[in-house]
This record gives C-alpha cells, sequence and structure tokens, in this order.
C-alpha cells in the first residue's frame, strides 16, 4: 500500500483546477501527492501555494477517524480534506514568525490549541518554511540577474573604452603621435581648470543653496577667481532707476554730496573667503531665528516695544559663530518690530550700498565703505549679495567713543515680499595690517527681517545684539548703552521711520503747516540738502568721527567732561577757511525730552541761550517740514539786528524728535548764500560751521532692565532720595578761531569756547527751573 499514491495523476490534474477556490475558503490546504514521474514543475507551484506533496502512508498517519475507517474496511476512497480553519492559519503564522523550527513539546502545545493532529503541526511549518525559502531563492535570483546585467553593461565600457584609449591627464586620444606635446600640455592644464571651476561650483552651491553649473554660464572677460566672484563686476551699486523700487528720499539725492568720497579697498584684505560663506549662512540662520522667538528669549521692556535679551536662555539656545566674548567686554541685545512706509525691495537696496546706507542713518552712522564684495547676489532682489564692509557707530555724546568694526553683510530673499539682512563681525586681525584696528567693539548676528505688507509699506523686525568694552564708556552714558537706548534696535527703527515719514511728507503735495514764501520746489530741495550735510558735520564733530582729521586739545582749564578739538580747513568749500575749534560735552537736564525740545526749538525762547540772537526775538523765515510733528522740520530764522553787518546775517536750522532722541542744529549763513540755494542753487558752495543740541533718553544709573524702583519710568535719582524724570543733554559748537589755516591755536580761544559751553548750560538750566 505504500507504493500506491494517494491522489492519481489525473485526480490532482483536477484538483489543481480548483486551487483558487480551495485557497479562497481556507488559505491553505494540504495534499498526499508524490512520485517519480510527476511533473516537478507543478509540483512546486502547488508547494508554493501552500498544498503539501506526500505519500499516501503519511497521509494515512494524520488523517481523520472516518479516513482511516475506511482505509482499513475497503479500497481506498477520495480523501476528505480537513482545510484549516481562518483561525488556525492565524495562530500557525503568529507562532511561526517568532519560532520556525518549534520542537516536539510546542508542536504538542500548539496541536492541543488548535485541535490538530501533531502531523499536520508538523507538515505545515515544514510546507510554510520551504514556502518561503522557494521566495527567498526567488528573490536572490532577481538581485543576481540585475547584478549580471550591471557588470554587462560594465564589460561592453570597458570593451568600448579600449577601442578608443584616452588620456586620463588632459583628456584627449592615448595614442602617442597624434598630437604634439604642446597640445598635450594645454590639454592637462584645460583639465586642472576644469577641476578648480568645478570645486568653486561646488563651494558657491552651498552658499547659494540653489545649483549652479560649472559650464551652463559665460565667465566674464575679466575671469572667474576663488573670491566667489561669480559673473559679477565689483561695482555691484548701480541700483535700481524706477520709482517702484528706488529710494527718492528728501536727504537722498544720487550724487552723495553731502557724504564723504568713500573708495572700495580691493584685495587688500588676505582672508579665508570660503569661510565668510559658512559665517554668513551661520549668522542668518540665528538673526532668523531670534526675530521669531518670543518669550523667554526676549523679555519685554517699557510699554512692550522694545525687548532685551535674556542672555542665558541665547547661550542655552545658540553658539556664538565669531568665538568667544572677551572677558572685559559688555553686552547688549534688543529686538524692535514696527511698520515703515517704504518698500522692501527699496530698504534692501538703500542697505546693500554703503554711502546711501549712511544718507539713511546720519546720527547713527559716521562713516561706511564697502572693503570687498564676495558675491554681487542674483537678479535685482540682491539676493544672497555678500559684502565686506567698514562702519563706524556712533551715539551724540562725546563722553562715548565711536565704535569701529569690519564685519560681512548678507542679504538673503527668502521667499516674495521677504527679505533677510544680517551683520556679523569678523576678525580684523586676519590682516597684518590691521592687528589693531578696531578694539572696542564686535557685531554679534544683526539685522533686520522685511516683510513687504501692502504696496506702500513693510514690517521690520530689526535685531542689534554687540559686544563692547564698557570701560571707556563715561559713567553718566553707561545705563544708556547697557539698556540699548544708545545702539539698540529701537533706535534704528525709529530713525528709519522718521527716515520714510520725511519722504512721504517730501513726495506729497500738500505739505500743512508750511511757511514758504519766497523758495521754489527746487530751493526746497536744496535747502533740505544743505540742512542735512550741516547736521552730518555737526554729528562729526560731537563724536570725533573720522570723517575729519581732529586734533585733541588737552588745556588745564577745560572741564574734565569736555572734549575740545581742532582741525584746519584749506580745500572744503562748504566751510569758511581757516582754524576750526569744536568742543562738546553732555550733562544730566532734570526734565523731560519733550519739554526741553520745544525749549530749544522755539524761536520765541532763543535769546534765553543763544548769545546770535543779541537778547532780542527771532522769527521763523522759512519752514520746511520733514515730518508729522511740527518739530521735524527745516527753518530759516532771522533775529534783530544791532548794526549793519549782523543784518546780512540768518539762522539755518534743522530739528526733529522720535523715540530714539531729538536734535537741534543751526548754524549762521549769509543772505545771498541762501538767496541762491531758496532758488533751487547749489548748496555745495554754502560755508557754515554747525552748533546744536542733541537729546538723549535719560537712563538712571540705578537702571534695572529699563525700570526704576518705583513705577517703572526712566529716572535719575537725585542726592535729597527724590526720583524725577530726566534726559541726556549734548552741547556741541563749532567755531572759526582764525581765518588763516597756518595760524596757531590760542590758550584764550580755548577757554573762550569752554566758557561758551558753561554759559550755554546755565543759561538752559536756569531758564527751564524758572518756566
Amino acid at each position: 500500500m505504500r507504493d500506491r499514491y494517494r491522489i492519481s495523476l489525473a485526480e490532482t490534474l483536477d484538483l489543481g483546477k480548483d486551487i483558487k477556490e480551495r485557497k479562497r475558503m481556507d488559505g491553505h490546504g494540504e495534499m498526499g501527492l508524490i512520485g517519480e514521474n510527476f511533473d516537478p514543475g507543478f509540483v512546486g507551484r502547488m508547494k508554493e501555494d501552500g498544498y503539501e506533496i506526500r505519500s499516501e502512508s503519511d497521509n494515512f498517519d494524520v488523517a481523520s477517524g472516518d479516513d482511516q475507517d475506511a482505509a482499513a474496511d475497503g479500497p481506498s476512497k477520495k480523501k476528505k480534506y480537513h482545510r484549516h480553519t481562518p483561525r488556525q492559519i492565524q495562530e500557525l503564522e503568529s507562532f511561526f514568525k517568532e519560532c520556525p523550527h518549534p520542537d516536539e513539546k510546542q508542536r504538542m502545545e500548539l496541536s492541543r490549541r488548535l485541535g490538530l493532529e501533531g502531523k499536520q503541526i508538523k507538515f505545515w511549518f515544514q510546507n510554510r518554511r520551504t514556502q518561503m525559502k522557494t521566495q527567498l531563492e526567488r528573490h536572490e535570483n532577481v538581485i543576481l540577474r540585475q547584478e549580471n546585467d550591471k557588470l554587462r553593461a560594465e564589460n561592453d565600457l570597458l570593451k568600448q573604452a579600449m577601442t578608443t584609449p584616452i588620456c586620463n591627464s588632459c583628456g584627449g586620444p592615448a595614442v602617442p603621435g597624434e598630437i604634439s606635446y604642446e597640445q598635450h600640455q594645454l590639454r592637462i592644464e584645460n583639465a586642472r581648470l576644469k577641476d578648480e571651476l568645478t570645486r568653486i561650483c561646488a563651494l558657491t552651491n552651498k552658499f547659494l543653496g540653489r545649483p549652479l553649473s560649472s559650464s551652463g554660464s559665460p565667465i566674464p572677460p575679466h575671469g572667474l577667481n576663488s573670491n566667489l566672484e561669480l559673473a559679477v563686476g565689483r561695482n555691484g551699486f548701480g541700483g535700481l532707476n524706477n520709482a517702484g523700487t528706488s529710494l527718492p528720499m528728501g536727504f537722498e539725492f544720487g550724487d552723495g554730496s553731502m557724504m564723504p568720497i568713500v573708495k572700495p579697498i580691493v584685495n587688500e584684505m588676505q582672508y579665508d573667503r570660503s569661510a565668510f560663506v559658512d559665517v554668513a549662512l551661520s549668522a542668518m540662520d540665528e538673526l532668523i531665528k531670534m526675530a521669531q522667538m518670543d518669550n523667554p528669549l526676549w523679555i519685554k521692556g517699557l510699554g512692550g516695544g522694545m525687548e532685551s535679551l535674556n542672555v542665558e536662555e541665547y547661550r542655552r539656545n545658540f553658539s556664538s559663530c565669531i568665538g568667544m566674548k572677551p572677558s572685559s567686554y559688555a553686552t547688549e541685545a534688543t529686538k524692535a518690530t514696527g511698520l515703515v512706509y517704504l518698500r522692501g525691495l527699496a530698504l534692501v537696496e538703500a542697505l546693500m550700498d554703503a554711502n546711501r546706507w549712511v544718507e539713511m542713518f546720519p546720527c547713527m552712522i559716521s562713516r561706511a565703505a564697502t572693503i570687498d564684495v564676495l558675491s554681487s547676489g542674483t537678479g535685482v532682489t540682491r539676493d544672497n549679495e555678500l559684502l565686506v564692509m567698514d562702519a563706524e557707530f556712533q551715539v551724540l555724546s562725546p563722553l562715548v567713543p565711536v565704535r569701529q568694526v569690519r564685519f560681512i553683510r548678507f542679504c538673503k530673499q527668502h521667499s516674495e515680499g521677504v527679505w533677510a539682512v544680517v551683520d556679523v563681525s569678523i576678525d580684523p586681525s586676519q590682516d597684518a595690517k590691521d592687528t589693531q584696528m578696531f578694539p572696542n567693539c564686535r557685531r554679534l548676528p544683526s539685522g533686520c527681517v522685511i516683510q513687504d505688507v501692502d504696496t506702500k509699506c513693510s514690517k521690520i523686525t530689526w535685531v542689534e545684539h554687540s559686544e563692547y568694552d564698557d570701560s571707556a564708556v563715561h559713567h553718566l552714558l553707561q545705563p544708556l548703552l547697557s539698556s540699548g537706548f544708545g545702539f539698540g534696535a529701537h533706535r534704528w527703527l525709529a530713525t528709519l521711520q522718521r527716515q520714510c515719514d520725511c519722504m512721504a511728507i517730501l513726495m506729497s503735495q500738500d505739505i500743512p503747516g508750511e511757511n514758504n514764501t519766497g523758495i521754489t520746489a527746487a530751493g526746497r530741495k536744496s535747502m533740505i540738502k544743505l540742512a542735512q550735510r550741516m547736521t552730518y558735520n555737526f554729528c562729526a564733530g560731537v563724536c570725533a568721527s573720522s570723517v575729519h582729521k581732529w586734533d585733541k586739545l588737552s588745556v588745564g582749564n577745560v572741564g574734565e567732561d569736555v572734549r575740545v578739538m581742532t582741525r584746519k580747513n584749506i580745500n572744503d568749500p562748504g566751510e569758511p577757511h581757516g582754524v576750526v575749534l569744536s568742543a562738546a560735552t553732555s550733562v544730566w537736564m532734570p526734565v523731560t525730552q519733550e519739554r526741553l525740545f520745544d525749549f530749544l526749538r522755539d524761536e520765541r525762547m532763543r535769546s534765553e541761550w543763544d548769545i546770535l540772537s543779541h537778547g532780542g526775538p527771532m522769527q521763523e523765515m522759512v519752514h520746511v517740514a520733514k515730518g508729522m510733528g511740527h518739530g521735524n522740520c527745516v527753518s530759516l530764522l532771522r533775529g534783530s539786528a544791532i548794526n549793519a553787518n549782523e543784518n546780512n546775517m540768518l539762522i539755518l536750522q534743522e530739528t526733529w524728535s522720535d523715540a530714539s532722541g531729538a536734535l537741534v542744529v543751526y548754524a549762521p549763513v549769509d543772505i545771498s548764500s541762501m538767496s541762491v540755494v531758496m532758488n533751487g542753487g547749489d548748496s555745495a558752495y554754502v560755508a557754515l560751521l554747525p552748533s546744536g543740541f542733541a537729546i538723549l533718553p535719560g537712563i538712571s544709573p540705578s537702571y534695572h532692565g529699563g525700570r526704576s524702583e518705583s513705577n517703572g519710568a526712566l529716572v535719575k535719582p537725585e542726592i535729597d532720595g527724590s526720583i524725577v524724570s530726566g534726559c541726556l543733554l549734548t552741547v556741541g559748537f563749532q567755531i572759526l578761531v582764525n581765518n588763516v589755516p597756518t595760524a596757531k591755536l590760542t590758550v584764550e580761544s580755548v577757554e573762550t569756547v569752554n566758557n561758551l559751553i558753561s554759559c550755554t548750560i546755565q543759561k538752559i538750566k536756569a531758564a527751564l527751573t524758572v518756566t
């Protein structure tokens, strides 16, 4: 009986027709099917489908009781197949995943739990392992077939290469004698240059954040060098000439006549330019994160305007991209947000042009220059433009040193209508000639995020983060700087808002409150241009910037907090020729900024402190508005004359006030020169020496995060213990002491200007005390 098959060949073929139906019903079947002449392919496919192929004797062992009785009593009958239930199959599959080779004990446990014979369990696992093995072999065959195809393709390429050999060095034919030696050397050099171009493009890809083909763009005539000057010249400051993106401000007339001529210094610095790319990208990432984060990184200040940095939280979230802070340096970091009436692209254009940047912030930047252009960016949006710049930042007080900084400026357009411009200091000591260049300050990632709101205005988020040597700052001004009111974000933003308001006023056809009798539209522009130059020279004299070459004087009779300097003017037509003496100081005033500003700009009160008024009243002849407030304007004043000579003199005055402070600057001018200016003539030849006042927010020495110990106001405690509000007043005079440039300065001249400052301050205090 063991030689006979349980299922004949015909029965097996008939059974194959019903495979799909039985698999649908129970998922797996079992058959006893073995034989020498049976088709092995069919058997293999049946095994893969989960059927057991075995002899009748094996099936007899695992048959049910009815099948055993039928086999013993009479001739063989068709086997009644015991199909596994879905639950049994699920249990067996789960156990197979954990243990594909169960031992006898495990099979008996499964047999008991599932109601199957031990042989059934055993054969199910055998068939399941066979099925898994077949699937693995099939997968391996596919992989081997793919590898074989790959090797065959490589073999074909090698055969083709052997038929046409190429030189690895130059890329030319390798058959000797076909090219000359000179051609061979040229090809080697060409291959080397291609490798260098590929390396530069790979570095640029990382910087630009987009693919840059090493062969898709023509190389400019001057060539492509390793400083990332990508197919653009170094004169990337042409700007835009259409009205939608240019900056037609009243303080920006295109010729820069009131600014010093600063020529870019090219290729003087020896530094790792690729490292600057990494620093720029890290700084941009930090600026974006700091602009987006709020509490606990930023602590709200007074009125919810300016925010101060939580230094401990900053150290937990960021690592410095310019190294450790020097131990003697203090940290100042602030953030401010506001709207300005200027399109984002126009602001970007101004920020990326050194001269226009200075004109936009004349009281904050005394000098700026573009040292090098590492990348001119793409298109008109200045996207990915990277510059190396020098700048001098100033607070309008002789008691605060000018901050000289060398930094890289990186502009990135993040999306349509959204830009970010970031500055971060670089180490000037990398250039051997600059080892002692900028010792007092370094600029951590700072700048602004610009987002267009509509066609007229944009939202600005400004972040300022610096470390500076506070040992050189006078104790009276230290609270101002540490609080962020000196160089902080709110001062940059307030200045930008005021300048944009000025632009809007100047472009308006209907300007309220103007008294423009006898002045043309061109004269109005020329008069504003002259006032801008006057204010710029006043700031340069107060802060002793490098715009002019000043010689500092030390005279015994001059007060400790008064800085006296002198210079000689020989060629500048915008100033009287001769020896110019400048004196400036800063004092605490126990009055508010608003009250002090209104007092100093009021022509009716000028006789209380100005010796040029000769004790008589002053009259405003011309009033040109530069802002919404009545105090933001340029005026032409005329006083009561004592003699005929003084009747030829007028006073040109500019005043403004915003959240960052206030300014009153004036200079005597002659009538004939102003007549030319008011008719649209050139103001560059009007000689003037400015004097005036700068008012800074008053910060108490007991400053605690911008709040007093009482009610949070900006205050200064008095000696008697009372607390009153106040501000800082800077007084500056520039006087021509001798019209001969070669003349020597006398002690009497120095004492005269020192007495003038002391007397003016005393008169102002007395007048404000009385009123």
